[in-house]
């Protein structure tokens, strides 16, 4: 039997699978959650055991842990380092579900028309890594493994990898191999596979803004005392101007400037603007003045609030001037901008543009860099060798919007260019209510994935 006919013979016993490690509500945001975030880590250490890993054990951390396997074949073969992550982000708010989001189901959507898998963590990142153990188990079924591999899947990059960060710097020689691929990105669609060369970075800030040392009443103090919600939000305002530009001073100063032929190339992508427009039921798209929707996500930060509150938000009235707003604010970096000095550049400025009537204070939470990865890699070709395979098409390079921060510390720590080996689309609704995985994408997914493996070794002897 070949490892094709293998994948199709337990398509059922793969969504089953996927469906148990679905139901463990992993959120590594919430403390509520954390004896199922452990539960999780236990599932797939379990998986990778039964697949036929070996060395397979919970590398524990200061938060949650690293599961880690490996096969070695044979030492004188190439190595896959598969990177993943089995926690998700957190379900709220649950009423916008149209299903529980721990309780997986098959649904047909109109990208999706063979179904898709509706469940928190389907696409980002559950279903995506564990096509990478399935696939494994697939190849180690038909004794057809042409690599050695080694897994390394953790349980916090949805908040941020601080410590696979440490992990990474103490196990080199643990993690030495030849590629690492990471599936935790979305392809064009399956009439348009492609492969991801470009991520954003990432700075995270929550900021507060104080005014009177308790929340006042809003018809004695209105009008004669700062109110801090007021005051927010025309600060959040003030940062981008009538271009929708960044307005803090230095942001765009280590920024790139991509040539009108690139740019170009870059907009020769498949991408529908009205479709855009009706899949998010919006009269019209909304960005950088001068820049294409796909040149905005791409290859041009941003700031973005993802969250404020403040004052009185329960049922009825509360005439309150409040004593504090707050807001979560999120800026996607392009490569040379560095986290670290942007999230000091944003404090700085919103501090400075701050009244004197209020205080203000502003907490750096996670972030990372950039990546961008080059398409004349054996890893590359890999890739795309194994997408014409399986899809009948080449892959077409493209530059995603999101923020995968460990793929530049394998770049700068284990010296490897990430392969973005993404199945999941933009309409997804990753980190939204309704999150979905097509089944189509999951199946061809681990095929592809086993593929890769194939055309890699393949691409090195040459």
């Amino acid at each position: 039997m070949s490892v094709k006919q293998y994948i199709q013979d337990n398509q059922e016993k793969f969504l089953n699978e996927l469906f148990d490690l679905l139901r463990i509500p992993s959120v590594s945001a919430d403390p509520k959650f954390k004896n199922d975030v452990f539960a999780a880590a236990d599932f797939v250490k379990e998986s990778l055991e039964k697949a036929g890993a070996d060395k397979v054990e919970l590398c524990q951390t200061a938060g949650y842990p690293i599961v880690y396997g490996e096969k070695i074949i044979d030492p004188s073969l190439p190595t896959v380092l598969v990177y993943g992550h089995y926690d998700v982000q957190p379900a709220d708010p649950y009423e916008l579900w149209d299903s529980p989001p721990f309780e997986p189901v098959i649904k047909k959507t109109p990208r999706h028309p063979e179904g898709a898998i509706f469940a928190r963590g389907s696409a980002d990142d559950k279903g995506q890594f564990y096509m990478h153990v399935k696939a494994f188990e697939a190849m180690m079924a038909e004794n057809a493994m042409p690599c050695n591999v080694k897994f390394m899947i953790e349980g916090e990059e949805e908040v941020g990898s601080a410590n696979l960060d440490i992990f990474v710097k103490e196990n080199k020689e643990k993690l030495k191999a030849d590629v690492v691929v990471v599936s935790d990105t979305h392809m064009i669609s399956l009439e348009h596979p492609s492969v991801t060369v470009g991520l954003r970075g990432l700075a995270y800030m929550e900021v507060e803004v104080t005014g009177p040392n308790r929340d006042l009443h809003s018809g004695t103090y209105g009008g004669a005392v700062a109110n801090p919600i007021n005051i927010l939000c025309k600060m959040i305002a003030s940062l981008h101007d009538e271009n929708n530009h960044i307005t803090i001073p230095g942001f765009y100063d280590k920024v790139e400037e991509y040539s009108k032929a690139y740019r170009d190339n870059l907009n020769k992508a498949p991408f529908d603007l009205e479709a855009y427009k009706k899949e998010l039921d919006i009269a019209d798209v909304h960005g950088e003045a001068g820049y294409s929707t796909i040149e905005r996500v791409g290859i041009r930060p941003t700031l973005d609030v993802n969250g404020i509150w403040g004052g009185y938000t329960g049922e009825g009235a509360k005439t309150v001037l409040p004593s504090k707003a707050h807001a979560k604010i999120s800026m996607r970096l392009v490569p040379n901008q560095d986290h670290r000095e942007i999230a000091k550049l944003f404090e700085d400025h919103f501090k400075a543009i701050a009244p004197k009537s209020v205080k203000v204070k502003v907490t750096p939470h996670h972030g990372g860099a950039a990546a961008v990865v080059s398409t004349e890699t054996p890893g590359y070709r890999a890739a795309d060798l194994a997408i014409q395979e399986a899809f009948g098409k080449k892959a077409i390079p493209t530059r995603e919007g999101g923020s995968i921060p460990i793929c530049a510390l394998f770049q700068q720590e284990l010296g490897l260019d990430p392969i973005l080996l993404g199945f999941g689309l933009d309409t997804d609704a990753l980190h939204s209510p309704n999150e979905h995985y097509g089944v189509k994408n999951y199946l061809m997914g681990i095929e592809t994935i086993a593929l890769f493996f194939k055309h890699f070794k393949n691409e090195l002897a040459q």
